[in-house]
């Protein structure tokens, strides 16, 4: 087995270049109702590799290579638009995702309220 570490490293570089792109990191847009709403997702990749050649005694050969890689994706939040408006609502410990998702009857209600106000100060 000849041990290529260099093309080796050369693949893995090109794998991370070709996944960690602006749409690794902000997800496809969705609509909620009225609401626009872009899934904002945190992407961390890790790699290690090794490898050892050589032998104890003459006339045995010893090779070994190794290697390993982890990908953890994890929502951060969503960016939520309506007509001109647009905020973010983030994610995590405090805030987990079934969290966003019972906000957003009180971001419509709000909402409404407000372009109802507007409404009515221009009539």
């Amino acid at each position: 087995m000849d041990l290529h570490f260099e093309e080796l490293l050369g693949r893995v570089t090109d794998f991370i270049k070709s996944e960690a792109k602006t749409e690794t990191i902000v997800g496809e847009q969705f609509e909620l109702g009225n609401f626009k709403c872009v899934p904002v997702i945190k992407v961390g990749m890790g790699f290690g590799s090794g490898g050892g050649e050589g032998g104890m005694t003459k006339g045995s050969r010893g090779e070994g290579m190794g290697a390993g890689a982890g990908v953890g994706i994890e929502p951060i939040g969503f960016l939520v638009s309506r007509e001109d408006e647009i905020s973010f609502l983030a994610a995590g410990k405090a805030n987990n995702l079934s969290a966003i998702f019972e906000k957003v009857p009180d971001l419509i209600e709000r909402l409404s309220k407000n372009k109802a106000k507007k409404e009515s100060e221009v009539s």
